[in-house]
């Protein structure tokens, strides 16, 4: 405000120089400089008033990388803008407005990291070429945005094609995705009821349900969940940021590629019991948020994970130099640890997310861990 007020007294004393000094040539600067200041600021003023800045409401989740649409909308007062310019801070530019009656921005950006994300409010700037005078029109703002772990491919060591894990490394450790139930799965507790599989023996179909609801459910057994794959995240003393956030997304990539093989179960940061995701993947769009916002914090405790009878891969960001003690301790089909890197003298079974996977009895032999119980 204080710029066309000195650029009008400005005027006004030209105009008053020249009537003292009857000097006719300063009141053709002084009355420009007056009529400058004015009309600059009546100009702003008007587009200003009623003019808005809307950001248009997104998904409230996006994966690392991918397109996140951004539109906005600015609608000019009772003038089009003299000039001034749009400031978003998801791009990083300012936009120009001048001359516009409305504007509309659309553009797609790209997150690099997970987590959550306030987006902070869009700016409309108002002013007159010469920035004598200026007006800020706020958006909202204040949005929620969560950031999803990608997933990538499950690859054996070495093959560097997509989807060639599906014929080496993981996807050829039996002991991973197949199940190891004997013959006394009939006498087992029942834990629950789980959607019917076309070919699961009749004895497993639940009959009331079909009585009462007409849905085929079928009874899911404590060892079947126990023969399942485990993967467990442990955000325990990372190398870095970007350590721990390969290592998550390397256990959601796990996830989907085991759940969709045969199912597997994960076990979370803060978790008591793991959580079980079905071939169909039903679980997994909570597991993933909750993996966007992972933490550094600290590693499961080994009675929290109980006896297992399936492969039990444990996730870490951590810079290994021996096995997690609670994995050390868990009797288990297999166990497998990734991490970050490659372990010194250890074939990997498998890499994803720029980790690689690794059976602890072949490290141990190669003498990349020092021994049991090292790390907490």
């Amino acid at each position: 405000m204080l710029r066309p007020l000195f650029t009008a007294l400005l005027g006004v004393a030209l105009c008053l120089a020249g009537g003292t000094f009857d000097t006719a040539s300063l009141y053709v600067p002084g009355v420009g400089l007056i009529v400058l200041a004015v009309g600059a600021t009546v100009w702003v003023l008007l587009a200003a008033r009623g003019a808005t800045v809307e950001r248009v409401p997104g998904p409230h989740t996006v994966v690392e990388d991918e397109p996140y649409p951004l539109r906005v909308e600015v609608k000019s007062g009772l003038l089009p803008p003299p000039g001034g310019e749009l400031l978003e801070p998801l791009l990083g530019w300012p936009v120009p407005v001048a001359g516009r009656w409305s504007r509309r921005l659309r553009i797609n950006v790209r997150f690099s990291r997970r987590g959550r994300r306030v987006l902070e409010a869009e700016l409309l700037v108002i002013r007159d070429p010469l920035r004598l005078y200026s007006r800020e029109i706020p958006g909202r703002g204040g949005e929620e945005l969560l950031v999803l772990p990608r997933v990538e491919q499950v690859t054996a060591p070495g093959s560097g094609g997509a989807g060639a894990g599906a014929q080496a490394g993981l996807g050829a450790q039996p002991s991973l995705s197949g199940r190891r139930l004997d013959a006394s799965a009939a006498e087992l507790e029942i834990d629950g009821l789980r959607a019917y599989r076309e070919g699961a023996p009749a004895s497993r179909i639940h009959w009331p349900s079909v009585a009462r609801h007409g849905e085929m459910l079928e009874r899911r057994l404590v060892a079947e969940l126990d023969s399942a794959p485990l993967i467990v995240m442990d955000p325990s003393n990372p190398a870095g940021e970007e350590a721990l956030d390969k290592a998550v997304r390397a256990a959601a990539s796990l996830c989907v590629w085991l759940a969709r093989a045969d199912g597997c179960a994960v076990l979370l940061p803060g978790d008591r019991r793991p959580i079980d995701i079905g071939h169909d993947l039903g679980a997994w769009p909570a597991v993933h948020a909750r993996l966007a916002l992972v933490d550094e914090g600290a590693a499961p405790a080994g009675g929290v994970l109980g006896p297992r009878g399936g492969a039990v891969i444990w996730v870490t960001g951590a810079d290994l130099r021996a096995t997690p003690r609670a994995l050390e301790r868990l009797p288990a089909g297999s166990r497998y640890v990734v991490a970050p890197g490659a372990l010194p003298g250890v074939r990997p079974s498998f890499e994803v997310a720029g980790c690689t996977g690794c059976l602890v009895e072949r490290a141990r032999r190669a003498g990349s861990f020092r021994g049991a119980g090292a790390v907490a």
